[in-house]
């Protein structure tokens, strides 16, 4: 854990390290993305092991949803950094002419990255990378929840990159208030919307900008034209990988009545397949964070307003073990509908009409993701034309994040802003207009005092 008291050092030297351009040069940003690769290749096994202790993730989650999933961002991101960072050329008016105008992407200058404990590794390194690639000095502060990848990135961060770029602060609430309390060029925060907004009142002190990244009831609707069977296993995987602790997992499933119970059959064969008929002795099904948030799940579960448990509801709070759960006849009303459940527990909703599953999801807050299942294109565009959402997935659940040209990012209450390829190098970035003009020639149409022949010509100029 950081000394509280080291906090400020820890800043003032990576402002240091941004006035005196450690990463100003491409080639030097570059450099520590390279480096950051590396760390990545190089201690996967590391991080593996400390995500294993954090959320039970197996070695192959552990690289397709982190580790790989970063190093493919750093790569695309060293394909195109070239390209992100040309001035961008204008074309003047007529009337401001001769000259040239562009615009340069500039720095911000020394951003806070604060991460969540459910992708710990992910969720801090892919926002440090547009971050770097702006030209931009760093601090990280990983979540203490998930604490074994926490102490693993405090160790390995500062063997790989330049202390004066980027450093690590670990700790819990006291030391995210100290860091709060600072001025900063940018805070980039992922987590839940309560602590969003201690974010951003903190940061409205300072006129500091933020990039919230928050959550929410990502709905599915499953539509008359859905393949059931193929629908209720890409659900069913979107849910429950990571025991259901992702910010994009379907939350719930809005499903037409009368395939209502086909799909949960179907979904419930397809956790048998995933995982077996004993989900607890899976090496390929993950653990709740911790016995905290097991209390809040099952607490959701003894809290009924729903019929029937048609799937799962075993728990062991030893092992932090929740049974993937599928619960039918839920009322809009139960505990379980009223905040994003944020684990793996899927309830399923019978709805008459698409029009009935629109208004549904639009009375509610409106979420991170979306996904719409259905083989007729006019269902899809009405679900996409009446609906808002961060981002939609058609036909599966959670890929649209691992497409590096679309900005991820929520929408209301779900977030602001938006990264991930070029989109997360424009929000560390200041667009910087620029405008040229030679010192002849230096007609005296522009200046006063205006005659009557003047303002005609400039009236038909401007």
């Amino acid at each position: 854990m950081t000394d509280i008291d080291a906090i400020a050092g820890a800043i003032d030297e990576v402002r240091s390290g941004f006035a005196h351009g450690v990463v100003r040069a491409v080639s030097d940003r570059e450099t520590q993305l390279r480096q950051l690769r590396r760390m990545l290749v190089e201690q996967e096994s590391v991080f593996a092991s400390a995500l294993r202790s954090d959320l039970g993730k197996s070695a192959l989650e552990a690289y397709s949803t982190e580790i790989g999933y970063t190093i493919g961002e750093i790569d695309h991101t060293l394909r195109h950094i070239r390209a992100w960072t040309q001035p961008q050329r204008v074309k003047l008016p007529l009337h401001l002419r001769p000259g040239s105008a562009r615009i340069l992407q500039e720095p911000l200058g020394t951003v806070l990255v604060i991460a969540p404990w459910n992708y710990p590794l992910q969720l801090l390194i892919a926002p440090l990378v547009p971050a770097l690639t702006a030209g931009n000095t760093a601090v990280l502060k990983p979540s203490e929840v998930s604490s074994a990848t926490a102490a693993a990135i405090a160790e390995q961060i500062p063997r790989y990159l330049d202390e004066r770029a980027v450093r690590v602060v670990t700790g819990g609430v006291p030391e995210t208030t100290e860091l709060l309390s600072h001025a900063w060029d940018h805070i980039f925060y992922t987590g839940n919307g309560t602590v969003g907004r201690i974010v951003m009142r903190a940061a409205a002190d300072h006129l500091t900008p933020v990039t919230l990244e928050l959550g929410g009831k990502s709905p599915v609707i499953v539509t008359d034209s859905a393949d059931v069977e193929v629908s209720a296993r890409r659900v069913a995987w979107g849910k429950f990988v990571n025991a259901g602790q992702t910010c994009v997992a379907p939350d719930y499933v809005l499903v037409q009545d009368h395939l209502h119970d086909r799909f949960v059959d179907a979904v419930r064969s397809s956790l048998r397949r995933f995982y077996g008929a004993d989900p607890a002795a899976s090496a390929d099904y993950g653990r709740i964070i911790n016995e905290r948030h097991h209390a809040r799940l099952t607490a959701l579960l003894d809290a009924g307003g729903f019929d029937e448990v048609a799937v799962g509801g075993d728990h062991d709070v030893t092992s932090r073990y929740l049974a993937p759960t599928v619960l039918t006849g839920v009322d809009p009303a139960a505990a379980v509908m009223d905040e994003e459940i944020f684990g793996p527990i899927l309830p399923v909703i019978a709805y008459r009409d698409l029009d009935e599953a629109i208004g549904f999801v639009n009375a509610r807050p409106k979420p991170l993701a979306l996904y719409v299942f259905a083989d007729r294109a006019t269902a899809v565009d009405r679900v996409l034309t009446h609906t808002s959402a961060g981002g939609v997935t058609v036909n599966h659940t959670l890929l649209h994040l691992a497409v590096n040209d679309l900005p991820f990012g929520g929408v209301g209450a779900s977030g602001m802003g938006a990264y991930h390829g070029e989109a997360g190098f424009r929000v560390f970035s200041h667009a910087k207009p620029v405008l040229h003009r030679p010192t002849k020639p230096d007609p005296g149409l522009a200046y006063p005092p205006y005659s009557a022949l003047k303002q005609k010509v400039l009236r038909k100029l401007l």
